[in-house]
């Protein structure tokens, strides 16, 4: 796990809060152990600036964790976030961030493993506009989500990925990377689906 950054501490644990959009200041809960691996807010703040406009997007959070991605996405204006997470507890914490801030209705949590859930969005049809993937860091199964990923991408669609900077990028066949920058111990890479002409 890399510090916690511009993070604050409650009598119920680490919180983070939203850094932009109609939600913003807005604090989340993160839940407790070593199982999530927040993304900073700092972090959040710089992604997303370079995103720039969401409206009306399809979002895909996998590995959700306190769910800030996608609900940073739905705070700047994206119309709907699916949100992957398999423990227990951690889909708890998620639905209770969604639920304190009134986005029960432009989100779905789905419990389960990360391959398993992206194989039954793939079966029904599911494409979506900016994919968010931050597994655990070292992750074998990587190369196998992002291909998974790849296949969920509506026309022009993104994926954002979060990893150590200290692994090497996993091999992402059909994807094209678009920036890749470090932030202290992390590294954002964008990448975008290869076509037969060139990128999406």
């Amino acid at each position: 796990m890399f510090p916690f950054r511009n993070q604050t501490r409650t009598k119920k644990g680490l919180s983070l809060r939203v850094t932009g959009g109609q939600l913003g200041g807005r604090k989340l809960r993160v839940p407790k152990g070593d199982r999530v691996r927040p993304t900073s807010d700092r972090v959040r703040e710089s992604v997303f600036a370079r995103i720039g406009d969401l409206s009306g997007a399809r979002v895909l959070d996998v590995f959700a964790g306190s769910g800030a991605l996608a609900i940073e996405a739905l705070s700047r204006g994206a119309q709907e976030a699916v949100l992957v997470e398999r423990a227990n507890a951690v889909v708890a914490v998620v639905r209770e961030n969604l639920a304190q801030l009134d986005l029960e209705a432009s989100s779905r949590v789905l419990r389960g493993d990360a391959r398993s859930v992206l194989a039954r969005l793939s079966a029904s049809g599911e494409r979506f506009d900016w994919i968010f993937l931050d597994p655990p860091y070292g992750a074998e199964l990587l190369p196998e989500v992002l291909a998974q990923a790849r296949d969920l991408l509506a026309a022009g669609g993104r994926i954002v990925l979060e990893a150590s900077r200290r692994d090497p990028l996993p091999s992402h066949a059909g994807l094209a990377i678009l920036d890749d920058r470090q932030y202290g111990d992390t590294r954002i890479t964008r990448l975008v689906r290869e076509t037969p002409g060139g990128n999406e």
